[in-house]
């Protein structure tokens, strides 16, 4: 073979390996592989297990307990048209013998109701009663148009309705006998009408 023979057949040989595929190695693994362990990054903190070791602390309990005795939609005519807010009324108590009777009143129902909290406590009485949560004597007062007497009754357990019921059981009242007598249906006149009789204990 000629010198340019020869040269010719090898730009078709190298022409030839270029354009053959590659011969893929079989025993290799491709870098995607999810078989192949995962390196840690040291800088990355570990996880915590969720149901162990990650525990939140406990939530503390509130100060005073609380129940809404009453919650009205209160509507003002303006100039402009119409306004409307919340009035709440929430008796708090720790049921050892402080209890208080508040009012809010604001546009929202969340904000109302925090007005009220601080009412009631800023309004707590301490009631006068033993270590059973047993009254001394009978009391009966007159708040506006409701009138109640609460009588100590032993054995008997928590006799009361209305929001006089929810005052004597936040304050930790036990064993006595709770009756309305006005006809008043104001649950917020029944509650203040409680605490003005708690108020007169002695002893």
């Amino acid at each position: 073979m000629t010198d340019t023979e020869k040269k010719e057949t090898g730009a078709v040989a190298t022409e030839e390996q270029k354009a053959a595929p590659a011969t893929e190695d079989k025993t290799a693994k491709p870098a995607n592989d999810t078989d192949a362990p995962r390196k840690r990054n040291p800088r990355r903190p570990r996880r915590q297990n969720r149901r162990g070791g990650g525990r939140r602390g406990e939530r503390m309990r509130p100060e005073f307990e609380q129940q809404l005795i009453g919650i009205r939609r209160v509507t003002r005519v303006m100039a402009g048209g119409r306004r409307f807010s919340f009035s709440v009324a929430m008796v708090i108590g720790d049921k050892r013998g402080k209890v208080g009777v508040g009012v809010g009143k604001a546009t929202d129902t969340q904000l109302a109701i925090e007005k009220a909290y601080r009412d009631a406590k800023k309004n707590m009485i301490t009631v006068r009663m033993n270590k059973d949560g047993h009254i001394p004597h009978d009391v009966q007062t007159k708040y506006a148009s409701s009138e109640v007497m609460i009588m100590p009754a032993p054995g008997r357990g928590l006799v009361a309705g209305s929001s006089v019921r929810t005052v004597l059981e936040l304050a930790g009242v036990k064993d006595v006998t709770a009756k309305l007598l006005s006809r008043s249906k104001n649950k917020m006149n029944n509650a203040r009408a409680t605490v003005e009789a708690l108020k007169q204990l002695k002893g």
